[in-house]
């Protein structure tokens, strides 16, 4: 193996270790973060209150998109992602409700 080599490996080896911290801490974040739609979720179950909120959602979206722009993040793919998330609590929400 050439210096050159040895060195690119090391290198990604320490960017593999970065993506795999992430990769938990995103997976940490999002538990985190549906635990505190579960009680919201229950919340609105108990008060009568609607599984969506369509106001909160679309400001969410706009403030998300807002950060990935800050972050040098594609907006698009923020939206998406905060998309699929937002599906899944509304699923949820329906569930409590049901």
């Amino acid at each position: 193996m050439t210096d050159a080599t040895a060195k690119a490996a090391a290198l990604l080896k320490d960017h593999r270790e970065s993506i795999d911290r992430l990769d938990a801490i995103l997976v940490y974040t999002l538990g985190e973060r549906f635990k505190h739609t579960q009680a919201v979720g229950v919340l609105k179950a108990q008060n009568d209150l609607p599984p969506s909120d369509p106001d909160r959602e679309t400001a969410q979206i706009a403030r998300l998109e807002d950060l990935a722009r800050r972050a040098d993040l594609d907006p698009d793919f923020a939206k998406k992602f905060l998309g699929f998330i937002i599906e899944e609590v509304i699923r949820h929400h329906k569930q409590y409700q049901a």
